[in-house]
């Protein structure tokens, strides 16, 4: 029976399955590319090292950890890595670069990637350089040309196309550049006050790498080292990626659901219209369970086709994604067969289908076989228990698959919460509007008018769920938009010449005055002189680090422990700093406990707050603090930011180094003056922020565009709900045409009442979409990013009229039928 009734409704079944088929595409694709990215990170994990574990820190390791290595048999090789200019004296160009000085037979595993090929085997022994082939572009440099760092200039022997440990947005910034080891010391860049990691790489295959972990993380935090794996190292890269799959998972999950809405609606009036069939079947003697499992059959097995084939459109999609995340991919994905996509995909197929069809199918279950001779709307009361059960289900399964898609209840509970006030604020909207429009009917207006309201309050009619999918797709798009922009906006460098777009870094304090006198005369502000004084902490209140680092029962956040602080010292506060607690002091003496300001995040991470003591250790000089203020800091200021913030009158003899920010007011002359300041005084580290502020752009462009990308499967699952909507009310319009036409009424008046309907439909889900996404942007802006809310224009010129636009031409297109059914069809249908 469920095959021979499904035939006959085969076209609108198969509406059914493809409500589902794109969510379903959107979920599998994103799963299965992200369980092949994890195993590939998994399986390239050795070759995104070079190594199988290293020992690293910000300093040359010192005695103890020379025998901690020592006892490892050694590193197999040696690196240190900083940022620094590097000048080009044939192009007469400097280039802010991430300097790795290598020596020993690195990478161990993976390969530097180079061109000519052979570069990579002896740019060591010829003393040369591997250049970053971006960076050959850029200047149009060729092998044989030459690259000053420093003092010291190298032949560029190679193109460096990749290279372990050189991937990320930071390359970006300051690209690679390969060369040897044993010339970094007499380049003069090693400096006190330089930002260098020194790396100790390790070949060893058969080490118990995380036995050996757990044994000298403990020693070398002590000593300022730390100890990483290459299964640690692709752990972390793991996570990163894993974060931006969970958010877009949940972006296909909301398509998906847009579709088991359509589902809902379509399967409400189909099973309606079958109530009269479901009559007879029982006055034949079928029991309730049998003529109810006749339409669960037919659900079910549109779920499973509709399951297979969006599973199968979503392995293909997957292809593509190498290529939408090609920026933020530090290598080449494989891609393999996911299983645990296909079963998602299958099972989301059938059980979906089945668990959103339930509440109209089950009204089955309370037809009387008295339907045959009566008409009965209502199924009975005994039904609405059911449905709250249902209903119940229902929120249950998109709580938990939203917890196993993130891995956190808490945003789990976020997440249900929020579909459900954006889908009861769209559904409350559609009630409201039909009730408005009932009570408050124009009577006035002219017939054609009249008929198109009518229509959207009338029985069957779609307005709640038509309005559910087009809000939630243009919820969607316009949230994308406002986000981006305000984003960009806290991100923006300032234009006025008193904001700089300049910072000098490693400015040391002989150089100090010499580098102002360089820039003063060029008619350049000097803007800012930030002095920086590296420490660490050696105790917190009465328990010295070391304790706290062999204490497993302690909550202070490690890296407080192991940490290289940079602080400075000034008498007042910037504008993005707010005191929370206790007073700020700006001046003091050694006399007493010197007060200190610590930001938020360190008073949490290392459980202290205001009168609590801090110990430090300045370059081997122990100095008492306590703490006096707690901070806010608006970390998203274009300005140098402190997690420690030190009073005039204690620091200013300390060993330190200086940062000088100016303003330029152009290309050519911000060019002139790096390429003045590398010249004379080589250790120095330029960043033009405007070259920081095209990259955030392009990256929130690159990541708007996969979010839109993903978006649209929403908003295409939302049209092929509104066809499936108009399709399965196809029979009521046609009906609803008999009777105009017998009145009078003409074709291009049916056509202007579609057209009304829709047009209303439109405007209200993609405004109310709108505005629900410009009220939520607007609490991101304020709890998540802390920056004030500028609307951006795109939804409220482009998304409203253009979806308003595609929802009045599918509408009309789709009631093309309604028109060409002669009157005489369907009076013989009804009279049969």
């Amino acid at each position: 029976m469920a095959w021979r009734d499904g035939r006959a409704s085969g076209k609108r079944l198969l509406l059914f399955m493809a409500s589902i088929i794109l969510g379903i595409a959107a979920v599998v694709s994103i799963q299965s590319f992200s369980d092949n990215l994890e195993r590939n990170i998994a399986l390239q994990s050795k070759a995104l090292m070079g190594a199988d574990y290293r020992i690293d820190g910000n300093q040359a390791a010192n005695e103890r950890v020379r025998q901690v290595m020592d006892s490892l048999g050694g590193p197999d090789a040696t690196e240190v890595q900083f940022a620094s200019m590097a000048a080009f004296p044939s192009k007469g160009a400097t280039k802010l670069v991430q300097v790795r000085g290598v020596e020993g037979g690195f990478p161990f595993y993976g390969e530097l990637e180079t061109q000519p090929l052979d570069a990579a085997d002896h740019y060591l022994a010829r003393n040369g350089a591997l250049v970053d082939a971006t960076v050959m572009v850029q200047f149009d440099l060729a092998v044989g040309d030459s690259v000053k760092l420093g003092t010291t200039s190298f032949p560029i022997v190679g193109s460096l196309i990749s290279a372990p440990g050189s991937t990320g947005i930071g390359t970006s910034v300051a690209p690679p550049i390969f060369v040897p080891f044993s010339a970094m010391e007499a380049s003069g860049l090693l400096q006190r006050g330089s930002r260098l990691r020194y790396n100790y790489y390790f070949k060893d295959p058969e080490a118990d790498l995380e036995a050996l972990d757990t044994e000298l993380d403990p020693i070398l935090d002590a000593e300022n080292a730390d100890m990483d794996t290459h299964t640690a190292t692709s752990e972390r890269l793991g996570r990163r990626y894993q974060n931006v799959g969970r958010f877009l998972n949940l972006v296909a999950f909301i398509a998906l659901l847009l579709g088991c809405v359509g589902i809902a609606s379509s399967v409400h009036i189909y099973i309606k219209e079958k109530f009269r069939s479901v009559a007879i079947l029982k006055c034949l003697g079928a029991s309730r369970k049998q003529s109810f499992f006749i339409y669960l059959i037919q659900i079910a097995g549109m779920g499973l086709i509709g399951g297979l084939v969006g599973t199968g459109l979503g392995l293909l999609l997957q292809l593509s994604f190498p290529l939408l995340l090609q920026g933020f991919l530090p290598f080449e994905v494989v891609i393999s067969t996911s299983y645990q996509a296909i079963s998602v995909g299958l099972l989301l197929g059938v059980f979906m289908s089945v668990l959103f069809a339930l509440s109209p199918l089950v009204n089955t279950w309370f037809v009387s076989p008295l339907q045959v001779l009566r008409a009965q709307e209502d199924v009975g009361a005994a039904s609405r228990p059911v449905k709250g059960a249902i209903l119940t289900a229902v929120v249950l399964f998109v709580f938990f698959f939203a917890q196993w898609l993130l891995g956190n209840v808490r945003y789990a509970l976020g997440f249900v919460a929020g579909i459900l006030v954006t889908f009861a604020v769209l559904s409350g909207t559609a009630a409201f509007f039909m009730k408005g429009i009932k009570r408050y009917f124009p009577e006035t207006w002219n017939f054609t008018a009249r008929q198109s309201l009518r229509n959207l309050f009338r029985p069957n009619n779609q307005t709640a769920v038509l309005i559910l999918a087009i809000g939630i797709g243009s919820f969607l798009i316009s949230t994308l938009y406002f986000t981006k922009d305000f984003l960009l906006a806290k991100a923006n460098v300032e234009t006025g010449a008193n904001s700089p777009n300049i910072i000098l870094f490693d400015v040391q304090t002989a150089q100090k005055e010499a580098v102002a006198n360089t820039i003063a005369p060029k008619g350049h502000p000097i803007l800012a002189n930030i002095p920086i004084v590296t420490m660490r902490m050696e105790r917190i209140k009465d328990r010295s680090v070391n304790d706290l680092r062999q204490d497993t029962t302690v909550q202070i956040n490690r890296w407080v422990l192991n940490h290289e602080f940079r602080v400075t010292y000034r008498d007042s506060l910037l504008p993005g700093e707010t005191v929370l607690e206790g007073e700020w002091t700006g001046s003091a003496t050694m006399d007493a406990a010197i007060p200190i300001s610590i930001s938020e995040n360190v008073a949490r991470d290392a459980q202290v707050t205001v009168g609590d003591t801090l110990l430090f250790n300045v370059q081997g000089t122990q100095m008492e603090t306590v703490v006096g203020s707690i901070r806010q800091v608006d970390w998203g200021q274009m300005q140098l930011n402190f997690n420690l913030l030190f009073p005039k009158g204690i620091l200013e003899k300390a060993p330190q180094f200086h940062v000088l920010t100016t303003n330029v007011p152009s290309k050519e002359a911000s060019a002139s003056l790096q390429q003045e300041l590398v010249r004379k005084f080589p250790n120095l580290s330029i960043l033009d922020l405007r070259q920081v502020i095209t990259l955030v752009e392009g990256i929130l462009d690159k990541i708007s565009w996969v979010i839109s990308f993903m978006a649209f499967f929403s908003i295409l699952t939302g049209i092929i709900v509104l066809i499936g909507s108009v399709r399965n009310s196809k029979y009521q319009r046609i009906r609803e045409s008999v009777l105009l036409r017998t009145l009078g009424a003409q074709s291009a008046q049916i056509v202007r009442i579609t057209a009304l309907e829709y047009l209303y439909l439109g405007l209200l889900g993609s405004g109310v979409g709108i505005l629900l996404s410009l009220f939520g942007s607007q609490l991101l802006a304020y709890f998540v990013f802390d920056t004030p809310f500028v609307p951006s224009w795109v939804p409220f010129v482009i998304v409203l009229p253009g979806i308003t636009l595609l929802v009045l031409l599918i509408g009309v297109f789709n009631s093309r039928s309604v028109l060409r059914s002669p009157p005489l069809q369907v009076l013989r249908k009804e009279g049969s």
